[in-house]
């Protein structure tokens, strides 16, 4: 990979090193890179058991008996636990508690856990589980997302009144959630179907050019490489200390104390190493087992899910099935747009009420459309739970957007890029919610710049055979290679949204050590590979001007950091670090002025602490830190960070300032296509990307082709096989996910354009690439075959025009 250097952050009072706007080394780099780094799986007790767990194999049963006397014969076992033996609730969930800690009453997915096991040794525990019993009666599976969402007669997921129901989300039968959106001419209409059929009829007349299509997208996997792992250690108090690999350990402790039947202060949890995230553990794997397990026995208990587990064990991305259309002018202007989406959430809730909300609010993309028409729907089948994933909603969306400007462009006859142009958002527009954009937003300078960028050369006639779609496996020497261009652009909110209470909480304490000020910085906040552990030390330097700062583990012992998902941690936990330092500095200028360190009438904001001294604009170095502090004062604050108030869309129309910020990622994929077999090589995957500011330039880059790449496996190669709710490929040797010899050269394109509204002016800048670079891939796909292409991934029976 190759990308430019992005610049750094200026304008900032400290010159200290390591600073915001530099790159320094990650703390964690060096470890990882030789191997050794500890991560959750490699957690370690003398006296610890193994766990192991009996899943369904049936997607959708009734459970009539469970008998376990086989297991527990077994020696070496301690315990085997069913959902009778639950201490405390027996539901839990991310956001809507529907989901058994272990089965009861009935199974909803093949793979859902029936009963936990702990013995001696691992493959112990595992005979054990085989030995375990369950009567089933077989019913009838929910595969079919549209037909949950719409056929009355569909068998219901979750019995009738066996869940609350929440009236904004307009649940009913197999329907977690629908939020419709109405603007324009449809306002009046909403709800009155028959209105709305007119009001579109209409529309329809007024515009030159329609079209209208059905796009699929499959479900993806996270394809982390750190498997669900940790370690449960029973606590002399009567509660449990928890070692996970997590994403965000408050909201697990919320969820597990009560399935325990503990007060939150009694489950302790403590990031382990964390092997890759992506979204998938956001939800709850083997916490809540591995806890019942080690306070049953009164050992430590510990959980490694092996690949074909992992597969079945963590939420996925929702497979979606679309319907837009778009009416335009003749001279390319948009006039009206209407969308259907049904995202298949599987079997429980997770996160499917807030991917249906992105979904809707930023269905139709950054574009100015007066009248729109949305109707997003989040369902329960009997299929995988799906849940987080990267650009969540956003992404499943943009692919259909993208691919019908580009069908739009084809029949108006306009370049693709020009088209985007005329309609392009900026600072003041807004969207089909009727949130204003109250930050930058140069969609159309992106466009242009990607658009400028240089062209790779085109592939010489007798080329290098490893160069050719399909490599020197191939059976064609390249007869059959077209290249083709293609553009994506991504809308992506960034925060939590629909009025969450989003914060986090940061200390910094600053003392003397050996003679030299060092900053302490504790947050609850999860590294799970994006570099936050960096960025926080950063922030620390250039706001208390000290170069030492030691990151401490991540645990429950200060309060919550929220999530790191949602771009949001270098905001919101950023945020946070920020304002304890501003406090520490604060403390430090009041204490220097308590012993005379301070002229007479120097104002605060003649202060800084800068190159481990307290400094006056006006007079100069006053004191060193170490000095104030060295009779062994202690400095220490904390402090929580909140973003501005979200609101719930409105349930009829869907109207509300629901997001916090926005980013955008614009990319231009050139690919070559072999017609004859069907393959693809992607030769370059270009970004522009404004960012806001630039924290540390080296992680940014790497986030972008992090994201373009997950994009580009969406597009060519990434889905997880459901038949009759079975996952058929769950191996990295089945399921494909890009290595480096199919991820290509990538340009990225810097804008800063910093956002008033947040720390530094940074924008969250993880997400957004995953989101432009799908429909890029493919749009570069169809110019070089001139198929519609109108599912991802897309396979070679597409490319060579076979029916499935």
């Amino acid at each position: 990979m190759t990308a430019t250097t992005a610049r750094t952050l200026t304008g900032l009072s400290s010159t200290t090193a390591d600073g915001v706007g530099a790159s320094p080394r990650r703390p964690d780099g060096t470890l990882k890179a030789t191997g050794e780094f500890a991560y959750s799986s490699d957690l370690w007790m003398e006296d610890m058991l193994w766990g192991a767990t009996l899943r369904s194999p049936h997607p959708h049963a009734r459970i009539l008996g469970i008998d376990i006397t086989g297991a527990l014969k077994v020696p070496g076992v301690e315990a085997v636990l069913t959902h009778e033996d639950v201490p405390g609730a027996k539901r839990y969930g991310l956001e809507y508690r529907d989901q058994p800690v272990l089965a009861y009453g009935k199974v909803r997915y093949k793979g859902e856990p029936v009963a936990v096991v702990a013995a001696d040794h691992p493959e112990t525990a595992r005979r054990a589980m085989e030995r375990i019993r369950v009567d089933y009666e077989v019913l009838e599976p929910v595969g079919d997302a549209r037909r949950a969402a719409h056929d009355p007669h569909c068998p219901l997921v979750h019995d009738e009144g066996g869940l609350p129901v929440r009236e904004d989300y307009r649940q009913s039968g197999n329907r977690v959630r629908h939020q419709p959106i109405r603007t324009g001419g449809f306002t009046g209409a909403a709800g009155d179907t028959d209105r709305e059929r007119r009001v579109l009829e209409e529309l329809r007349e007024q515009a030159d050019a329609v079209v209208a299509a059905e796009y699929e997208v499959g479900m993806q996997d996270q394809a982390f490489l750190g498997p669900e792992s940790g370690m449960a250690v029973p606590a002399e108090d009567g509660g449990v200390d928890l070692y996970i690999a997590t994403q965000w350990l408050h909201v697990d402790q919320r969820q597990i104390a009560p399935a325990l039947g503990l007060p939150e202060d009694k489950v302790r949890l403590t990031l382990a190493g964390v092997g890759g995230a992506f979204g998938a553990r956001e939800d709850l794997s083997m916490q809540i087992h591995a806890c019942m397990l080690a306070l049953h026995t009164g050992k430590p208990v510990k959980f490694v899910y092996n690949r074909e587990e992992s597969f079945h064990g963590h939420v996925h991305r929702h497979p979606a099935l679309m319907r837009f259309e778009h009416g335009a002018r003749a001279d390319g202007t948009l006039l009206y747009a209407t969308l259907e989406i049904i995202v298949d959430g599987g079997a429980y809730a997770s996160a499917t009420p807030a991917v249906v909300g992105v979904a809707s609010s930023l269905g139709i993309g950054p574009y100015e459309v007066p009248n729109v028409l949305v109707d997003a729907y989040g369902v329960y089948t009997t299929n995988p739970p799906c849940g987080a994933m990267r650009g969540f909603g956003a992404v499943q969306a943009c692919f259909g957007y993208e691919s019908q400007m580009d069908r739009l462009a084809e029949k108006l006859g306009l370049d693709p890029v020009e088209l985007r142009i005329r309609n392009a958002m900026a600072q003041g527009s807004r969207i089909i919610t009727g949130q204003e954009v109250d930050a930058p937003l140069p969609m159309a300078e992106m466009l242009r710049r990607a658009r400028a960028l240089p062209m790779p050369s085109e592939r010489l006639e007798r080329a290098d055979p490893r160069t050719l779609p399909g490599g020197v496996s191939g059976t064609t020497r390249g007869e059959g290679v077209v290249r083709g261009v293609g553009y994506g652009v991504g809308l992506k909110n960034l925060c939590f949204s629909e009025g969450f209470d989003d914060y986090s909480t940061a200390r910094v304490r600053l003392e003397a050590v050996a003679g030299e000020p060092v900053a302490l910085v504790h947050t609850a906040a999860a590294e799970v590979g994006q570099g936050l552990v960096t960025v926080k030390g950063q922030i620390v330097r250039t706001e208390l001007g000290v170069e030492t700062v030691v990151v401490h583990p991540a645990d429950t012992r200060v309060g919550s950091a929220g999530s790191s998902s949602a771009s949001r941690q270098s905001y919101m936990t950023g945020g946070a670090v920020r304002q304890a330092c501003a406090a520490v500095r604060a403390a430090v200028f009041a204490l220097a002025r308590g012993r005379g360190a301070v002229p007479e009438g120097t104002a605060d904001a003649d202060l800084s602490l800068t190159g481990g001294n307290l400094v006056s604009a006006s007079a100069g170095v006053l004191a060193a830190l170490a000095d104030l502090l060295a009779d062994g004062t202690v400095v220490e604050e904390t402090r929580e960070f909140h973003h501005r108030p979200t609101e719930m869309l409105d349930p009829t129309r869907g109207q509300g300032a629901s997001h916090v910020q926005f980013g955008m990622c614009v990319h231009r994929a050139v690919v070559d296509v072999d017609t004859e077999l069907g393959l693809v090589r992607v030769v370059a995957l270009d970004a522009v990307q404004d960012v806001g500011r630039v924290l540390h330039p080296q992680q940014l880059a790497g986030q972008i082709q992090g994201g373009s790449t997950q994009g580009l496996g969406l597009a060519l190669m990434e889905e997880i096989q459901v038949r009759d709710g079975e996952i058929v490929n769950p191996s990295f040797t089945d399921y494909l996910i890009p290595t480096i010899l199919d991820t290509p050269p990538m340009r990225i394109d810097v804008l800063e354009r910093p956002d008033p509204h947040a720390p530094y002016g940074l924008r969250g800048a993880g997400e957004p690439p995953t989101l432009s670079s799908t429909p890029a891939v493919v749009a570069a796909v169809r110019d070089a075959t001139g198929r519609a292409l109108a599912r991802v991934p897309v396979r070679p029976e597409d490319i060579l025009g076979i029916e499935r």
